[in-house]
């Protein structure tokens, strides 16, 4: 696999991130978000989005809106439209008490989902007669906060992993704005705030994203107990949970980037592949971060020898071969279809915002001789 494009856009950690056509935006972990826009190999900054009292959680754009959403420590989330060059912030009524950590448009981008600390997701849709975004709570049986969400192709169900060691799909349907979905493997009635189905490893571990796969038959989810597990509804109720258990350090992130191939991230520092070759023996199948060979300064021993006297240690190098240095936060689609990703981006908490391309021919070829 190539080495990926990078982009060093922050001396601080980047948590949160998203691509549209020219346009990036970015959170260097304040209150503020950052909007870039390409220019030749460059990203030059356009515009910063000023509104929040404390940290900025999640970031989210509408393509074919031009529309920016928002989520923040503060308990609040805002709409960004562009009016005359400018852009300018819109009302949402969230209706929360605890911090607002993910946000998502749903696919037709007529809503958008906000999960929070208040053991709750905010669905939020707008009205036009009051010109503000109105918002209804999923609530019931998440016991604590919501850390990641995901939309299903439909418009209408939403995955969402939690603190409680859980993932769900719940239903979103709002009468009057969404269509009745065909029936799928999730069920064929829908009210709002239906639990579809819930989904646990039973090894406790912290559900730190989410994602349905490209059809929509099946949902991944990454737990802080460092596996991957890949859920299949059943009509019965007796849905089957495949855990891909690993020695890595914990997952932060996960996308399908087909319906056989799984693209996950975290405190390792680098992206991992998780495949599978008849839908069933889903395997972890290696890093897609080439390694870079580190150069060493040739230095005389008589330097190493004064270095050890002052310092009480020999030389040092803390650079990691990944082209991370630190946790990567967030792993996105960059290009391609939802059911054939051809280049992802990540961000991590050193700064670093990179593009990475993405041929599932060639890996056949760069794992053939990986032996993990």
């Amino acid at each position: 696999m190539s080495n990926p494009v990078t982009y060093q856009l922050a001396n601080s950690p980047i948590t949160a991130h998203a691509f549209s056509q020219n346009k990036l935006v970015i959170c260097p972990n304040t209150n503020e978000a950052q909007l870039y826009e390409q220019g030749g190999s460059n990203w030059n900054l356009t515009a910063s989005l000023k509104g929040h009292d404390k940290v900025i959680t999640s970031i989210d754009i509408a393509p074919n809106t031009n529309r920016i959403v928002t989520c923040s420590q503060d308990r609040n989330a805002y709409v960004w439209t562009q009016e005359g060059g400018i852009w300018k912030p819109g009302l949402v009524l969230l209706r929360i008490n605890r911090a607002a950590t993910y946000v998502r448009w749903s696919p037709k981008e007529d809503k958008f989902a906000v999960a929070s600390g208040a053991r709750c997701i905010a669905v939020c849709y707008f009205e036009e007669d009051n010109d503000w975004w109105a918002s209804k709570h999923l609530k019931k049986p998440i016991r604590s906060t919501v850390l990641s969400i995901d939309w299903h192709p439909n418009n209408v169900l939403l995955a969402a992993g939690s603190a409680d060691c859980k993932a769900r799909v719940f239903s979103s349907f709002i009468k009057g704005l969404d269509k009745k979905p065909a029936p799928s493997v999730w069920g064929d009635k829908l009210p709002f705030n239906t639990v579809c189905a819930e989904f646990s490893d039973g090894r406790g571990g912290w559900v730190q994203s989410v994602a349905f796969s490209p059809s929509g038959d099946a949902i991944a989810f990454a737990g802080h107990d460092s596996a991957i597990n890949v859920a299949y509804p059943s009509p019965d109720g007796n849905h089957a949970v495949l855990t891909i258990q690993t020695s890595t350090l914990p997952f932060r992130t996960l996308i399908w980037a087909n319906e056989r191939q799984i693209i996950a991230g975290g405190f390792d520092c680098a992206p991992l592949l998780i495949e599978t070759s008849n839908g069933q023996d889903w395997r972890l199948a290696g890093s897609l971060d080439v390694k870079r060979e580190k150069v060493y300064a040739a230095s005389s021993v008589l330097s190493r020898f004064k270095a050890m006297d002052s310092r009480g240690q020999a030389d040092q190098d803390t650079d990691l071969t990944t082209t991370h240095q630190n946790t990567i936060i967030e792993i996105r689609p960059h290009a391609g279809t939802r059911d054939n990703v051809t280049q992802f981006s990540t961000c991590a908490l050193d700064g670093k915002v990179a593009i990475w391309d993405f041929d599932p021919s060639q890996l056949s070829t760069d794992f053939a001789g990986l032996k993990l």
